[in-house]
């Protein structure tokens, strides 16, 4: 049976400013739960509504379908809570190619840009302070689990992207063509916010501006959602930089 104590803190974990003061945030579901346990992700608390033999190991709290729904952030809760520490910010490294987020709002978008980038084997993220919270619950689910294998950094743009050396793209509504452009192998590619693109500021910083050409008769179709945008061009880097 969950306490009060437990119940107020696991609950105040849904907002991002109960999820920076405490340093915690939560995970559920067995999949994604799992995902975090066999990950270098310290967990401080665990719960189930039902015996499962591979999370005895970590001492998990028997706790009643009642109390779950209590404490989940799902409408239909799934078996198990996770609660655990939110890492300490680690360092980017200036290889490969990093993404950076220009206010990235929606959680599902975010998520599903994580599980992008695990996909095509993007190990950095570099986020403005704008974008939604990784550790917000909806885009934990919705990365499931592979927000344990990308490194997220929250961060101005504006001096991150005048301190590197590398080439910068931005994904914009009038570039080039992207199937006719040259990809490096190591570069930073900019996705802008959902509705407004790629703030102003930022956008001077780019030095190569790409675009996804319409090809409907209409031409009608007045943009791509980010992170179905952000799918077509990583596919397209990861094209250019395997040797044919």
């Amino acid at each position: 049976m969950l306490s009060k104590n437990q119940l107020k803190l696991i609950t105040s974990l849904h907002q991002k400013k109960y999820r920076i003061r405490h340093g915690l945030f939560i995970a559920e579901g067995i999949k994604v739960v799992r995902e975090f346990l066999n990950s270098s992700f310290k967990l401080v608390n665990l719960y189930t509504t039902e015996t499962i033999s591979e999370f005895e190991l970590y001492n998990s709290q028997s706790i009643s379908e009642v109390e779950l729904k209590k404490i989940s952030s799902l409408k239909t809760p799934n078996k198990v809570i996770g609660v655990f520490e939110i890492p300490e910010l680690s360092q980017l490294s200036d290889k490969g190619l990093i993404l950076v987020l220009d206010g990235i709002k929606d959680p599902g978008n975010l998520g599903t840009i994580i599980r992008l980038c695990d996909w095509f084997g993007i190990s950095q993220i570099v986020c403005s302070k704008e974008t939604v919270d990784c550790y917000n619950p909806k885009v934990v689910q919705s990365t499931m689990g592979s927000l344990t294998r990308i490194t997220l950094v929250y961060t101005d743009l504006v001096p991150f992207l005048k301190s590197s050396n590398l080439p910068i793209y931005g994904a914009l509504l009038e570039g080039e063509n992207i199937y006719k452009s040259t990809l490096q192998k190591e570069a930073i590619l900019i996705i802008g916010n959902e509705s407004n693109g790629i703030s102003k500021e930022v956008s001077r910083l780019i030095t190569n501006q790409i675009t996804i050409p319409r090809f409907g008769n209409l031409q009608l179709t007045e943009s791509l959602n980010a992170a179905t945008a952000t799918a077509i061009i990583l596919s397209e880097f990861k094209s250019a930089s395997i040797e044919k």
